[in-house]
């Protein structure tokens, strides 16, 4: 698996039911957090409700819940 850093575009594996944010969006990760005793790490990912026009900031535990995306590049 590649290695998921800031301002890269991602997609959730999994819904987060409390932010209404489903399986599948696609965010920009904003910060990511190495694992400490206060905190177990993670990203900090943004996405765009599309019916409010709102920002939403989810923070994501776990890798397993994000995939990278890559945009695929047109030959010339």
């Amino acid at each position: 698996m590649e290695h998921i850093q800031s301002n890269d575009l991602v997609a959730l594996l999994v819904d987060f039911p409390g932010q209404g944010i489903k399986r599948g969006e696609v965010g920009t990760v904003l910060e990511v957090f190495a694992a400490n005793e206060h905190h177990p790490g993670g990203y900090l990912v943004e996405f765009l409700d599309e019916a409010t026009g709102e920002w939403k900031e989810v923070d994501v535990t776990e890798t397993s819940q994000l995939i990278k995306l890559r945009l695929k590049q047109k030959a010339a």
